[in-house]
């Protein structure tokens, strides 16, 4: 029997943190595996085809280059249609999230469409660097705020997707690029009036290997909320 829940990632130079990402992960029952790498020069890759000679249920997907994080996820959106998986779980691969939360997902989504892991709902923990923490907390407020959703985060990756619940979400219709991707998901899944569950996380700082996030992707995602509540107000008038 085919398993029913694909764990999806995306990578990017985590030579450092992809081992141990995989030995938690591949503890999950039930689950397969997909990560996408965009043509890591440190080797990630590498490691993970050595793991796919003793795990069938391990997948990789290798890109030419660095094609952006949204481009990755709609690929992973795309497997999972095509593989007719039921659940979708997604997630970082730097062990900011505990890939040991993922049955935590997987229990949920038997009654919930989606489920966003938070580190601002009760329970929920942030372990990042003070002015990383400031400027998160306060942008996940803002963002709350102005498109006015029940949800106390929008900026993190892991979540969980019952594909065959949420059958009025189109994942092409996100047009953000970069991080603003996951917040504009949030924004369509709320627009087709399906609720958003959320489960509280502990998230940690990465330990090792480089973070992906530029110091402009803050403003970016400013700029991105304010163009997607003008617009979608703007095409309903």
């Amino acid at each position: 029997m085919k398993n029913k829940t694909l764990i999806f990632t995306a990578t990017y130079n985590e030579v450092d943190n992809i081992e141990e990402f995989l030995n938690a992960a591949l503890k999950i029952d039930n689950a397969d595996i997909l990560i996408i790498d965009d043509n890591s020069p440190d080797g990630t890759a590498e490691i993970i085809e050595r793991y796919q000679i003793k795990y069938n249920n391990l997948f990789l997907i290798k890109r030419s280059g660095k094609l952006g994080l949204d481009t990755a996820h709609k690929k992973g959106f795309a497997f999972a249609y095509e593989k007719k998986y039921q659940n979708l779980i997604t997630l970082d691969a730097d062990l900011s999230h505990d890939p040991s939360q993922i049955t935590d997902f997987i229990i949920n989504l038997e009654n919930y469409s989606f489920i966003i892991g938070s580190r601002y709902t009760k329970g929920g923990k942030n372990k990042m660097k003070l002015s990383r923490f400031i400027l998160s907390y306060l942008g996940n407020k803002l963002i709350k705020l102005i498109l006015n959703i029940p949800c106390d985060e929008f900026t993190t990756s892991f979540r969980g997707f019952n594909l065959k619940k949420l059958n009025k979400f189109n994942i092409n219709k996100v047009n953000a690029r970069g991080y603003s991707f996951f917040m504009e998901t949030i924004f369509w899944i709320h627009k087709c009036e399906y609720q958003i569950k959320q489960i509280p996380i502990i998230f940690e700082d990465r330990n090792k290997g480089v973070s992906k996030i530029s110091k402009i992707e803050s403003f970016r995602t400013l700029k991105n909320l304010f163009l997607l509540k003008i617009n979608f107000y703007n095409k309903k008038a």
